[in-house]
């Protein structure tokens, strides 16, 4: 393979990783020294491939495939040529600024191949690297088009998963739609080592911009342009976008029909992992801090753009300021409309943030332990004479974050069946599901013991010790007092559920058997 000439030079190291947690047989994976482990777990399940990988090895069947295809009639020189094509992408998958899609990697002819473009990968000391990308994303959509050129008869037919663009090519509709996908990724660090902030208006349009350049980039000669954006915040990128419309213009009636590169942004996955990106697509960087606990980049540019050192933002935290705020679900929200219109694919709409507490707000999947010292009550009651000890817990906000009920005379199973069910309760709380639910399921509930309520005057008389208490917890809470349940007749005397004999009392007395010998 020649383009294993590129490796040359480049430090490796090996990795013992395996591409499911609950696998315990380890695989060897070289690739270079400053990448993560993430990055070659990313490899293990992007290859496909079985034994010890080299990435160096993996990327060259991929790249020496895009080097044999023929240029396409139209291709620029400095652009697409092949001798140009092979060496650029692998030098750029070395930078960690690209990096193909698993169809590509495992080499599937019959799957649409495409890109994932790192934005942040771009920003050399606070400057956008615009040259570099226009011309990244032109080899980028070159190789796809010469792909689409040799495999398009034969992709299986996809349901489209958006709508296309309206004016579309004979050429495209032949071999069956678009030439490939085209992702941008890592977008909030991108903004972050330029010193924008994500939620913003002048973030928001550095994002619009840096879209729009790709999608105009990725339909010259292929399809309608959609409009640059009002402004441009990055500084030099709007010549850079000048240039390329004043290109098309002048150039346009020379192209041919092109197949169309789609463009958006990228969803979680092992590309993302193996470029190395903070944030998937347009998502912003909730946390400042590593899965180690240090400070990511994204986190220490953003102090650098503040001018604040390590040790000053410390102080600063210590004083209880926040040097490091992060966007919240409305930036991503925010961020999500904005672009909306300048890229072809466009990830889920995020839920817009609710009103509702902090507890209701919680991720899922995600504990919110109560704090150490926190407030509550603890009632004694006594239900039927039977005594009852509701005890809770609470958040800073008042909220309720823990319930635990104690019989006071009772068996063993029904004392630890009460308190596994406060403590599946305070689970579920803790992670965010509401009081209501619980409510609803156990207030009203008809089993013994049952009878008139002694301390507590929320209510006069339950139905079962679950009934009580989470009327208590109702009227205690979500400010709601709930009726008590209609006390059981005692004089209703429940029917032998044992089918009845009927026997007739008029019937003669049973005769004695008689025993009689057969011979």
């Amino acid at each position: 393979m020649t383009t294993l000439l590129q490796w040359n030079g480049v430090r490796m190291r090996i990795a013992h990783v395996a591409a499911d947690p609950d696998d315990l047989a380890l695989r060897t994976v070289t690739l270079p020294a400053s990448w993560e482990d993430e990055a070659a777990i990313a490899l293990l399940q992007l290859s496909g491939a079985t034994g010890a990988l080299r990435l160096s090895t993996e990327a060259a069947r991929w790249l020496d495939r895009l080097g044999n295809l023929p240029a396409l009639p139209g291709e620029s020189g400095k652009g697409g040529s092949k001798p140009v094509l092979v060496p650029a992408l692998a030098d750029a998958l070395l930078a960690r600024r690209i990096a193909p899609m698993a169809a590509l990697w495992q080499g599937q002819v019959d799957r649409r191949a495409g890109f994932v473009l790192n934005l942040a990968a771009f920003v050399q000391e606070g400057d956008f690297d615009a040259e570099a990308f226009v011309a990244l994303v032109r080899l980028a959509c070159a190789a796809l088009r010469r792909l689409h050129a040799i495999n398009g008869p034969m992709l299986n037919g996809e349901l489209p998963l958006f709508d296309a663009p309206a004016a579309t090519t004979q050429e495209q509709e032949n071999q069956g739609g678009p030439a490939g996908t085209l992702l941008l990724t890592n977008l909030d660090s991108c903004l972050a080592q330029m010193g924008l902030d994500y939620d913003s208006e002048t973030g928001r349009d550095a994002a619009c911009y840096l879209s729009w350049l790709v999608t105009s980039l990725a339909r010259q000669g292929a399809g309608p342009v959609p409009l640059p954006p009002v402004s441009c915040p990055i500084a030099g990128l709007e010549v850079t976008g000048r240039q390329i419309r004043d290109e098309m213009e002048d150039t346009l009636p020379d192209l041919p029909n092109r197949a169309l590169v789609e463009t958006g942004f990228s969803l979680p996955g092992p590309v993302d992992a193996l470029l190395g990106v903070e944030a998937c697509g347009l998502a912003p960087i909730f946390s400042p801090l590593q899965a180690d606990g240090t400070l990511r980049a994204s986190a220490l540019a953003r102090l650098a753009h503040r001018g604040l050192s390590l040790e000053a933002a410390l102080a600063s935290a210590v004083l209880g300021e926040n040097p490091l705020p992060q966007p919240g679900p409305d930036a991503h929200l925010l961020m999500h409309r904005a672009l909306t219109g300048f890229v072809d694919r466009m990830p889920a709409r995020p839920d817009p943030a609710s009103p509702l507490p902090l507890r209701a707000r919680l991720e899922r999947g995600v504990r919110r332990p109560l704090p150490a010292r926190h407030g509550g009550f603890t009632q004694r009651s006594s239900i039927g004479g039977h005594r009852l000890y509701l005890r809770t817990g609470e958040y800073e906000d008042g909220s309720l974050g823990e319930v635990s009920l104690t019989p006071g005379r009772e068996s063993a199973m029904v004392r630890g069946l009460l308190e596994s069910v406060g403590q599946a309760v305070t689970i579920g709380l803790q992670h965010g599901a509401p009081l209501t639910a619980y409510v609803e399921q156990f207030a009203h509930t008809r089993f013994g013991p049952a009878g008139t309520v002694e301390g507590d005057p929320v209510a006069a008389y339950a139905s079962s010790l679950l009934d009580y208490a989470f009327r208590a917890l109702s009227d205690s809470y979500l400010g709601k007092r709930l009726p008590d349940s209609a006390p059981e007749d005692p004089h209703v005397i429940e029917e032998d559920p044992m089918l009845p004999l009927d026997i007739p009392g008029d019937l003669p007395p049973r005769e004695r058997g008689k025993l009689r010998l057969v011979s």
